[in-house]
C-alpha cells in the first residue's frame, strides 16, 4: 500500500515532491485563510461605523474593502483549483503503483476471496481516502497553527466566560475541551463502525463473487444460493444502519451545538459592549477555525471507518503475498 509508491525512485516525483507541493498548497490557502479572518475583522468595523453615522464611510471606502476581499479570494479559488486537478493525478498514480504491485503478483493471489476487487477498486478507494485524510490532517494542523496565536491574543478581549467568571484565554480552553469532549463521546458511540464495515465488505464480495461464477456456469448463483447471501448483506447492512444512526444524532447533535458555543463564550462581553461587530467576527471566525482543527477526528470518523475497512481487505492480501512467498516474483515497484 505503501512502499509500492514511496519508496519506489521512479514514483519519488510524485510521491515525494507532489506530496511535498500539496502540502506548500495547502500551508498558502490556511494563510489566505488568515487573511480573509483579517479582513472580516476590517470589514464589519466599517460597516458598524457606516451603520452608527450616516455619511462617516464614502462608497468608495466600502467598494475598496470589497475588492480586497475580491483578491483574495481570487487567488485562494486559483489555488484550490490547480491543487485539486494535481491531486486527482496524485491518487491515480498512487493506485497505478499499488496496482502494479499486485498485478505483478496475480498468480500468487487470484484465489482469495474478492482478489479482482482488491486490485481493481480497493487500491482507488485506498489512494483516494488516504490523500484525503492525510491533507485534512495536515490542514488541521497548519490551521491550528495559525489561528491558535490570534484566538489566544484575542481572547484577551474577552471579559468573563458565562458562570465561571474570568479566565485567561478563556476562548482556548473553551475551544480545547469541547473539541475533546465531542470526540471522546463520538469515538464511544462509533466503537462498533470500523468492524461492521469490514464485516460488510466481506458479505459483498461473496455475494459479488457468486455472481460472476453464476455468469460462466449455470450451476452457480442458484436462488437459493444467491437468496442467502443477500440475506446476509441485509443483516449486516441493517445493524450497520442502526449504528450510524446512533453516531449520526451524536454527530449532528454535536456539531449544530457547537456553532452556538463561541457566542455563549462571548455572552458576557457582547452584552457589555466592550468590543466592537469587527472583532466579535474575527473572535468567531477564528474560535470556530481552533475548534475545526481539534474536531479532526470528528469530522473524519465516517471516512476513518471505511478506510479501516479498505486497509485490513488490502492488509490481509498482502500478507498473503508474502505467506505464499514473493521471492520468485518481481518487485512490481520496478515493473511501474
Amino acid at each position: 500500500m505503501f512502499r509500492s509508491f514511496f519508496l519506489n525512485r521512479q514514483w519519488w516525483p510524485w510521491s515525494i515532491a507532489g506530496s511535498a507541493l500539496i502540502l506548500v498548497a495547502t500551508w498558502y490557502q490556511v494563510e489566505l485563510d488568515v487573511q480573509i479572518n483579517e479582513w472580516f475583522g476590517t470589514f464589519y468595523n466599517l460597516v458598524q461605523k457606516a451603520l452608527g453615522k450616516p455619511g462617516a464611510v464614502t462608497f468608495h471606502a466600502f467598494l475598496a474593502q470589497l475588492m480586497t476581499f475580491g483578491r483574495i479570494a481570487g487567488v485562494y479559488i486559483l489555488i484550490a483549483t490547480v491543487l485539486g486537478f494535481f491531486i486527482k493525478h496524485y491518487i491515480f498514480r498512487w493506485r497505478t503503483a499499488m496496482n502494479a504491485y499486485y498485478i505483478d503478483h496475480w498468480e500468487t493471489v487470484r484465489h482469495i476471496e474478492g482478489a479482482a476487487q482488491r486490485v481493481q477498486e480497493d487500491t482507488m478507494r485506498f489512494a483516494s481516502i488516504m490523500e484525503d485524510l492525510g491533507v485534512s490532517f495536515m490542514r488541521s494542523l497548519m490551521t491550528l497553527f495559525a489561528f491558535l496565536p490570534i484566538l489566544w491574543v484575542l481572547s484577551d478581549k474577552v471579559t468573563q466566560l458565562p458562570w465561571i467568571g474570568a479566565v485567561p484565554k478563556s476562548l482556548v480552553w473553551v475551544a480545547i475541551g469541547f473539541a475533546l469532549c465531542g470526540t471522546v463521546a463520538l469515538a464511544l458511540v462509533g466503537i462498533r463502525l470500523p468492524h461492521l464495515e469490514f464485516q460488510n465488505q466481506l458479505v459483498e464480495a461473496a455475494y459479488r463473487k457468486e455472481l460472476v461464477y453464476g455468469e460462466d456456469d449455470a450451476k452457480r448463483a442458484e436462488p437459493m444460493t444467491v437468496a442467502d447471501l443477500f440475506s446476509h448483506i441485509r443483516h449486516n447492512y441493517f445493524r450497520l444502519f442502526l449504528n450510524f444512526l446512533y453516531f449520526d444524532v451524536a454527530r449532528y447533535s454535536y456539531l449544530q451545538f457547537g456553532v452556538l458555543v463561541p457566542y455563549i463564550a462571548l455572552g458576557p462581553t457582547i452584552v457589555s459592549g466592550v468590543i466592537t461587530l469587527g472583532v466579535m467576527q474575527q473572535i468567531v471566525r477564528a474560535f470556530g477555525r481552533v475548534e475545526d482543527s481539534f474536531q479532526y477526528l470528528v469530522n473524519a470518523w465516517s471516512t476513518i471507518v471505511v478506510l479501516i475497512s479498505i486497509f485490513k481487505r488490502l492488509r490481509a492480501f498482502e500478507a498473503q503475498i508474502t505467506a505464499r512467498g514473493t521471492s520468485g516474483g518481481r518487485v512490481a515497484t520496478e515493473k511501474a
